[in-house]
This record gives C-alpha cells, sequence and structure tokens, in this order.
C-alpha cells in the first residue's frame, strides 16, 4: 500500500511534466532529493533542469479518449491539485500497473531521487539486483558524469560531486582496509578502477552502493610508471569488462572480468616507438573497445582495441607553447584540453582532432576575465575527469581552482569547494576521474 502510494505520486509528478512539456520548452521541477551523506532528505529548488520529452513508454499515460475532454478544460484551464489527482487514482486499477512500466519510471529518476525511493519497499530495493532494471537503466540516455576525487589528507576514502546539483558526497568505503592508499585511475560502466601504490593491487567499486572487488595478482612485475585505462564488453557491467595497464617499456597486461584474470595478450608492434613517453598525469580515453593515451615523444596518440588486441599510433603535432594538457572526448571525438602559456600570460584552451589532417584545431578557450586571474602566475593544471564534462584543477601558490567545461554547451562554471563532512576544511583534490553514476553496476 505504501508502495501504490508513492507510485501514486510519482505518476502524478511525470503526468503534470509531460503536461507542461506541450506548452513550455524548458521548464523547473521541484524534487525531493536523497542526501548520500547524512541518509536524510532535502528539497532542492530549481536543482535539476528537465527537458520535457516525448518517450515511446510514457505514450500510455499521454493518451487521452477521443470522447473525453482534455482535464484542463474539465477543470476550467487548471490542473487538479494533488489530492484530486490521488482520488482519481483509484486502488482497483493503479493497483495492476504493468511491472515493466514501474521500472522504466524508476529508471529516469536522478539518482539521488533512486536512493530515497528505494526505500518504499523492499522490491523496489532489489531493483539494484534486478537484469531486466539494469537493461532499462542501460536504454535511458546518461546523465552528466559524476567525477570521483581523492585528497593530500584523505587518501583513501575521496569525494563525489554532482555537477547537477553542485554537491559534494563524501561516501565511505568500509570494504577497503586503511593502511591502502589508493587512487582512482579509470572507469567505465558506473565503476571506478583504484590502484593502491603500496602493494600495487587493483581495486573496482561502484561508488554509489560500494559494490566491490579486489582484482587478483598481476604476474608481469614491472610497475611504475603505469597508464591505466577501462571498457566495457558490452552496454552492462554484467556483460564484463577489461583493464588495461601499460608501462613505459612496453609491457603491458589486460585483466578480463570474466575470467577474472590478468593476461599477457602479446607484444608491441615495432611501429609503436620505445620506450613509451606517456603522460602518466592523465587519464586514458575509452571510446568503445579502444583506450587511447596521450605520448609525449613524439607527440601523438597510442590506442589499444580490448576487443582485437591491436595497438596503433598515431603522430600529431602538440600546438605551441602548450603544457599540462590532458586526452578528453566528447560524443566518440577525441579531444584535448591543455594550458597555453606565453610570456606571463597563461590560458586553459581545449582542441578538436581533425580526422583528416590528424592535426589540433582550437574550438575554444576560458574567458579573459577568468585568465587574467593567472596572470604572472605558475599555473599547474590537472584533469580530473575527461568524459564530455570536464573537471580540471588549476593550482598555483596564490591559486587553488577547481572548474568544470561542458564541451558540447561550452559551458565554464567555477566548482563550490570540496569541505571535509564538519565543514571546517577544504580539502585540496589531487587525483581523480569522471565516471557515469550507475546504481545496478555491479563489480
Amino acid at each position: 500500500m505504501e508502495g501504490l502510494a508513492m507510485l501514486k505520486q510519482l505518476i502524478g509528478e511525470v503526468q503534470q511534466l509531460l503536461h507542461n512539456g506541450h506548452r513550455h520548452h524548458h521548464h523547473h521541477h521541484r524534487w525531493c532529493f536523497f542526501d548520500l551523506d547524512e541518509n536524510s532528505v532535502e528539497d532542492n529548488y530549481g536543482g535539476l533542469v528537465m527537458k520535457a520529452r516525448r518517450c515511446e513508454t510514457f505514450n500510455i499515460l499521454e493518451q487521452v479518449p477521443p470522447a473525453k475532454k482534455p482535464r484542463t478544460e474539465q477543470n476550467g484551464g487548471r490542473l487538479p491539485d494533488a489530492a484530486s489527482s490521488n482520488e482519481n487514482m483509484e486502488q482497483q486499477i493503479w493497483k495492476n500497473f504493468p511491472e515493466d512500466l514501474f521500472e522504466a519510471v524508476i529508471a529516469r529518476l536522478p539518482v539521488a531521487a533512486f536512493f530515497r525511493f528505494r526505500s518504499v519497499c523492499r522490491k523496489w530495493n532489489s531493483l539494484l539486483t534486478s537484469h531486466s532494471f539494469s537493461q532499462i537503466c542501460a536504454q535511458v540516455p546518461q546523465t552528466q558524469p559524476w567525477f570521483y576525487v581523492m585528497t593530500r589528507e584523505n587518501t583513501n576514502t575521496g569525494a563525489m560531486y554532482d555537477p547537477s546539483l553542485k554537491k559534494w558526497h563524501h561516501p565511505t568505503m568500509p570494504t577497503l582496509p586503511t593502511k591502502l592508499i589508493v587512487f582512482p585511475v579509470a572507469s567505465a560502466g558506473g565503476l571506478v578502477c583504484f590502484v593502491d601504490i603500496r602493494d600495487r593491487s587493483f581495486f573496482v567499486c561502484n561508488p554509489l552502493t560500494q559494490s566491490f572487488k579486489e582484482l587478483p595478482a598481476r604476474s608481469v612485475r614491472g610497475w611504475f610508471p603505469v597508464a591505466v585505462g577501462m571498457t566495457l564488453n558490452g552496454e552492462l557491467t554484467s556483460g564484463g569488462y577489461k583493464i588495461l595497464w601499460v608501462d613505459c617499456n612496453g609491457e603491458y597486461e589486460v585483466y578480463d572480468s570474466i575470467e577474472n584474470s590478468w593476461t599477457c595478450p602479446g607484444s608491441m608492434p615495432s611501429a609503436v616507438k620505445l620506450p613509451l613517453s606517456l603522460n602518466f598525469r592523465t587519464r586514458a580515453v575509452s571510446i568503445g573497445h579502444t583506450i587511447y593515451f596521450m605520448r609525449l615523444d613524439p607527440d601523438g596518440i597510442v590506442s589499444y582495441n580490448t576487443a582485437t588486441g591491436v595497438w596503433m599510433q598515431f603522430v600529431v603535432p602538440a600546438p605551441v607553447h602548450l603544457r599540462d594538457r590532458a586526452l578528453v572526448e566528447r560524443n566518440g571525438q577525441i579531444m584535448l584540453v591543455g594550458l597555453l602559456t606565453k610570456n606571463a600570460a597563461t590560458c586553459v584552451c581545449v582542441w578538436e582532432l581533425q580526422k583528416m589532417t590528424l592535426l589540433w584545431k582550437e574550438v575554444d578557450r576560458m574567458p579573459n576575465i577568468w585568465c587574467l586571474e593567472f596572470y604572472g602566475k605558475h599555473i599547474r593544471m590537472t584533469c580530473l575527469g575527461n568524459k564530455g564534462l570536464l573537471m580540471l584543477s588549476l593550482r598555483s601558490r596564490q591559486v587553488n581552482q577547481l572548474v568544470t567545461y561542458d564541451l558540447s554547451s561550452r559551458e565554464w562554471l567555477k566548482v563550490p569547494g570540496c569541505m571535509l563532512p564538519c565543514g571546517k576544511k577544504r580539502l585540496n583534490t589531487t587525483y581523480g576521474t569522471a565516471f557515469h553514476p550507475c546504481p545496478t553496476a555491479s563489480a
């Protein structure tokens, strides 16, 4: 009965959303979000901007019999209030609501709201392990990625940033031994891959659900410096994933989650120049089954296809006066972000790789008024997330700033400081990766 009441409320909100979508292109909607930090509920006004779209799943809710007048006409041009709407939802009708539509509606909830609705009943809570629900989630277009970052002060817990709410979360990882010093190095399908720099172990975790797995030991003895990439075998983590690590000497291993083992597929082709002068401070870019790494000598890109086992190398001259660069991607397109420094002026720029010429073309720059803050300062840039929405850490003795950049809308935003849960100290972010939040992803 409690689940039915919550569903009525949810369906009423969806109906109102669809009705307003016919009248307005964009609107702000009020949602009540689950507080991932304190397990409490808080109201967020205008925290989520939703675009009303028609969806086949919701067509059943939009159909109005020809003989009946629209609700707005029946109510004198006004939508019914929540009380009358609930009265019209007779229990005899809604108790037979199709199960697949239950899951279709819940899969479209924001992540924070989903965790609140999980508490309605055991059945809704079990959606985390439901294969059908996982398939529906995979069909829902991905929203903006979240960012998982580590700090100097808290190297085994980290913090998550939700850009839609502009809010930091501080998850706990009780399954991680406190003696470890782990860093996020890659992500795929809602999972984040961590490396422990002490005993050289790998871990895979879903930061939302704390689904956790320690990977078996590798056979290759080589270690630092290394670069790590991660890909999915299919659309879901249940189909398995692969993790690639490679060192500067060309040694590499691939972990297959289905086999739960590391393998050495072979040797790099002679066309790939060794040793690899990889940019180990940046994250690899994964597009489909291919992982792309930036190399510095010669300037360019090295790629590995986890499905075919093929290595490739592309020589791409770097822009003049460029430093602190990082590969990023937008909708399958390889791009580049970095600092341009000339004399005392410093600016963050974004380039797009031209497929025909294999040259970088500048497409955007940070606003000039922001760049003036960097004038005469020795700024260092670290890219903490590179999946469509970037998070950049810009630091010097006088500057400590986090910014996000949306590669599609070309919007620059400053990120609020990451504070300890007690709110007394601001944390200094050092390492990070972007991941698409997925409650059903399992390590």
